[in-house]
């Protein structure tokens, strides 16, 4: 009896296999699905880039298959056998916690309960809340959280955007997507790599679920739109800093304090006695402190060591009065606070927050804030303590800190006046150089044997083996990315062009994509100015059009692997040629590009070949040959010349199996066993799959789950 998959089925089925095609078994999925809808269409069925163009692409399937049924068996089967790999929602880590000096917000709690709680009516929950900078809104958030903690079993799931945006511009609506999602415990390898196929994943994770979402520090409604949740019980607080933006959601203002509640907020910080020390300075404190949370918990925090500045205090609070009369910084009240606190800090730790500002890092440790200030670690890091205290940094874990944005403005505004231009130059420079020996050193250990990444240097903390040098390069990826950019506008341009090159491990391994393509962009332009046809280009234009192509940004990736082509062939690096006519084959193999993509392979086997004993990267012919075979294979399978396909495979597998690479040859005998499976070959088949199981060990678990999935396909076939 004939067997006809449900359109709806097949149409569920292609979504999820293109939105899914992130990990390594993603592709492999979405390259059997390519080449049997070639099969089925009888042409070329080019890749759709959106929902409609599957919906569209199942349609056409669907219409063919009553009237072949053996293509109508092999995409039941496929549908059947491919095990669902769909991530579900991970208990969430929670809201950062609450602050304890909390004071008197009830008003604006009760807003945001209202919409939390009210009958859903067709209507989104979702609110804005919105408040000068410094005011408390981010503290508005957690509190509500916390009070609602009940109410949202299915979890709490907070993104604050600040750190993605030194610039002041914040992440892309996509990326804010993928952070959001890695808050669910998404993995990178079932990460979508569309905007489209994160914000379908998104309302699947939160379908009928209880769950709050807080995106911190938001700065457009781009950012946030595709997150208004589309089921009843979810929540969506926005909270920006500064001006609210037109999103359709219920604004809540947080307001300044009052001064009754600015005098209990002072009292719970800085407790009865530091208060009745400021008893007489009272009026002027809180004209200055305009009600602004920030500003006052450092005052109240200045008024714990009274004691030590007592003598001080009338002429701080006179030039506090000059500097308002002038229409200075004194007249904001968190750039009024900074300066108060950077006067407490002392000349010498005051130095150090100030010229570790000036970059805008997203975050900073005492080795980074040492290089700023051109002092000892240890010195740095007791000087960032005691900035910590002083509000002037935020600790975060592992020893790392961060400057609130309107905090971290104030302090690199008034560096060049304090130190002049030369000095904050330097400081600049020095923290540039010691990221870029902190990233070569990680990008060495992340990938020791390639060619593609420089030597360690000889000075330096080298990093013990890959997964450290990985972890390293993760941790400081949105330095990194800032560094590129700061470094271009410093004119530090080599600097630039290598930080951008050592991101490399973080591409390859990583799944870092959305985070290192502003820098990439920014590197590769940069090469093209200041190194055009070099090496250097070559190999970020190669790494632009790797990042673009996870992203199935395909046009976009074509042009980049084109220019990294011309570039290495104008520099006569046959090596590097090869290795990008290659890229650009898999560019086209994942688009379901096949007769291209085999073009190409067997153009970058001849570049290959032509590489001679002694010439650089001889040594690495003979793997890139076996890899080259691989992909010729692939992409003969994707073109139905399955005979052929098997003989290369086949070869491949062999190379694999004597150079003792098993996960390789696993590699090449799955391809394998689905060549023989598509040829009736199933016994065949079953003993590939067999054998390549064989070879895979359980951290392989994605592998192995395709691998159970094509076991199934065989045996189910008839």
């Amino acid at each position: 009896m004939l067997e006809v998959v449900a359109l709806s089925a097949l149409t569920a089925f292609l979504t999820a296999a293109g939105n899914g095609a992130a990990g390594e078994m993603g592709k492999q999925l979405l390259l059997s699905t390519g080449a049997l809808a070639r099969k089925t269409m009888g042409r070329e069925a080019p890749q759709p880039t959106g929902p409609e163009g599957w919906q569209a692409l199942a349609g056409q399937v669907h219409a063919r298959l009553g009237d072949d049924p053996r293509r109508a068996e092999e995409w039941a089967l496929l549908v059947r056998s491919t095990p669902d790999q769909s991530p579900t929602l991970a208990p969430a880590r929670g809201l950062p916690p609450a602050t304890r000096n909390f004071t008197n917000r009830q008003q604006v709690l009760r807003q945001l309960k209202r919409e939390a709680t009210r009958p859903s009516a067709g209507r989104p929950r979702v609110a804005l809340l919105h408040g000068a900078p410094g005011i408390g809104t981010t503290a508005v958030a957690l509190r509500l959280g916390a009070e609602l903690h009940a109410r949202f079993p299915d979890g709490q799931f907070y993104v604050d955007l600040r750190a993605d945006a030194p610039g002041g511009h914040g992440p892309e609506p996509a990326t804010v997507l993928l952070l959001l999602l890695r808050q669910m415990g998404v993995t990178p390898d079932r990460t979508p790599p569309t905007a489209s196929g994160r914000e379908e994943l998104y309302r699947r994770l939160t379908a009928g679920r209880r769950a709050l979402v807080v995106v911190d520090h938001a700065s457009s409604v781009a950012q946030v739109r595709h997150l208004v949740p589309a089921t009843p019980d979810v929540f969506l607080l926005v909270v920006v800093s500064g001006r609210p933006f037109a999103l359709e959601a219920e604004r809540v203002l947080v307001p300044a304090l009052t001064d009754r509640y600015a005098v209990q907020m002072l009292r719970r910080v800085a407790g009865r006695d530091g208060l009745a020390r400021a008893r007489t300075r009272m009026p002027r404190l809180l004209e200055h402190c305009a009600g602004n949370a920030f500003a006052l918990k450092t005052e109240a925090l200045g008024l714990l060591a009274e004691e030590a500045r007592e003598a001080r205090a009338a002429q701080e609070t006179e030039e506090a009065e000059e500097a308002l009369r002038a229409g200075d910084s004194g007249a904001d009240p968190v750039r009024h606070a900074a300066r108060q606190a950077c006067d407490r800090l002392g000349p010498t730790a005051a130095r150090l927050v100030r010229l570790t500002a000036l970059g805008g890092w997203p975050s900073v440790d005492a080795p980074l804030a040492a290089a700023a200030a051109d002092v000892p670690p240890d010195e740095a890091d007791r000087m960032l303590q005691a900035a910590a205290d002083l509000q002037l940094v935020e600790p975060l874990s592992d020893g790392r800190y961060r400057f609130r944005p309107e905090v971290g403005r104030y302090l690199a505004d008034t560096a060049a006046p304090e130190y002049g231009i030369p000095e904050c130059s330097a400081a600049v420079a020095r923290v540039l150089d010691a990221l870029l020996n902190r990233a070569l050193h990680a990008a060495h250990a992340a990938l020791p044997q390639s060619w593609r990444t420089e030597p360690a240097p000889p000075a330096g903390s080298p990093y013990r083996g890959e997964a450290e040098g990985v972890a390293a390069l993760a941790a400081e990826v949105g330095n990194l990315v800032r560094a590129v950019s700061l470094a271009e506008e410093h004119q530090h341009v080599t600097t630039a062009l290598r930080l951008a090159r050592a991101l490399w491990p973080l591409q390859l391994k990583a799944g870092h994509w959305d985070e290192v393509l502003p820098a990439l962009r920014t590197a590769a332009r940069c090469a093209d100015e200041h190194e055009p046809r070099s090496r250097t280009a070559a190999g970020l234009h190669f790494q632009l059009g790797h990042c673009l192509g996870e992203l199935k940004r395909w046009d976009e990736a074509g042009r980049a692997a084109q220019a990294a082509v011309e570039s290495e062939r104008a520099a006569g690096h046959l090596r590097g040629e090869a290795s990008s006519v290659e890229l650009q084959g898999l560019l086209n193999l994942y688009a379901w590009q096949f007769e291209p993509a085999y073009e190409r392979f067997v153009e970058a086997e001849r570049i290959y070949r032509r590489i001679d004993a002694g010439q650089e990267g001889a040594e690495d012919v003979p793997r890139a040959l076996a890899l080259a075979e691989r992909h010729q294979g692939r992409a003969l399978r994707g073109m139905g010349r399955t005979a052929e396909a098997r003989r290369l495979l086949e070869s491949a597998a062999e190379f694999f199996k004597e150079r003792g690479e098993g996960y390789n040859q696993a590699r090449a005998l799955t391809d394998l066993a689905e060549t023989l499976a598509e040829s009736g070959e199933r016994t065949e088949a079953l003993t590939r799959i067999a054998e390549a199981e064989s070879l895979l060990t359980p951290a392989a678990t994605p592998h192995l789950h395709y691998l159970a999935g094509l076991r199934q396909r065989c045996e189910g076939a008839g």
